[in-house]
């Protein structure tokens, strides 16, 4: 490894496919430390629908950056790359590496990548954007943004509300459209050489089947129970919210409001927990330089540390 650009790893599958539990082999195996790359296991008290590593596993191989936000609070990619980055130091500081593990695309492409450069979230401008939705609607305020910023709406569904709300606000708060930050070559430069390593399984009718098996293991463990003791904890809690919009709780919500019975959400559930892993499967098609194992392989533990070790050697 360089000294000058050290070598962390990315472990990178869509849901069900075993990251987890290779990430703790992993752990096991080499002087690794986990930093969570999941956009849903950041929220406090989200632990059954988001699918979070039990105590067991936490005491074996603890990870960072979950459990650090309450479900009424927003946290952004720029968040996300401030604070991964600053883990990263500290594990290397420890002499050990970072093993980065998770779902949520975005947050690597944009830690790797970099990232514009744009205004910091203005919890004042929001509450305002917020109230107006509640007075007219979402789609009023897409039209809103359909004439400050027609790029940015080109790409949304009028009814995103928190794309919609944060495209806003970039415009409240800066005065400039938030198209213009995407346009911009103002992007920090990744200090760190990576190693990915992406779980793609070859067989989707397998990973159709693990997503429908976690999906009532979440119903049987108490996915209900978990929501409605959200809602009595943070009675500021609202359904346009990035940690309510987490598959498996906007359908539990939709569930409780009336709006379809208990056999329909928990399809529901399924199927977005389906297209979420094929988004993400496409997404991973278009990383550069990722190494693919079969998540279908039940090998694939023994492969992955074969490989590590190669590349550690």
């Amino acid at each position: 490894m360089a000294i000058d650009k050290p070598t962390i790893f990315f472990l990178i599958g869509p849901t069900a496919s075993g990251k987890t539990s290779l990430a703790v082999e992993l752990v096991k195996t080499f002087p690794f430390e986990i930093i969570s790359v999941d956009s849903a296991q950041i929220y406090q008290d989200m632990d059954i629908g988001v699918a979070k590593p039990n105590q067991d596993i936490l005491e074996k191989a603890p990870h960072h950056l979950i459990n650090i936000m309450k479900p009424n609070e927003s946290y952004s990619v720029a968040q996300f790359t401030q604070d991964a980055l600053q883990r990263i130091d500290e594990i290397l500081l420890r002499k050990r590496i970072p093993l980065l593990v998770g779902g949520t695309m975005m947050y690597f492409n944009a830690l790797e990548k970099g990232i514009n450069q744009m205004p910091a979230t203005d919890d004042q401008f929001r509450k305002v954007i917020e109230e107006e939705a509640r007075q007219v609607g979402w789609p009023k305020l897409y039209e809103k943004l359909k004439s400050v910023d027609k790029e940015t709406a080109a790409k949304l569904n009028p009814n995103d509300a928190q794309r919609i709300s944060r495209a806003l606000e970039v415009f409240y708060s800066s005065g400039k459209p938030l198209s213009s930050y995407h346009q911009s070559k103002n992007k920090d430069v990744f200090p760190f050489s990576v190693c990915k390593l992406g779980l793609m399984p070859s067989n989707r009718k397998i990973l159709h089947q693990r997503i429908e098996f976690r999906v009532h293991e979440m119903i049987e463990a108490g996915l209900f129970e978990e929501v409605r003791s959200l809602l009595q904890k943070y009675p500021t809690l609202q359904s346009h919210m990035p940690s309510m919009r987490s598959v498996g709780y906007r359908q539990t919500l939709e569930y409780f409001n009336g709006g379809i019975e208990e056999k329909e959400c928990i399809d529901k559930i399924v199927f977005a927990t389906r297209q979420l892993a094929k988004r993400q499967m496409t997404w991973m098609r278009s990383m550069e330089n990722l190494n693919l194992f079969d998540a279908s392989n039940d090998d694939i533990c023994n492969e992955a540390i074969a490989f590590v070790r190669a590349r550690l050697s």
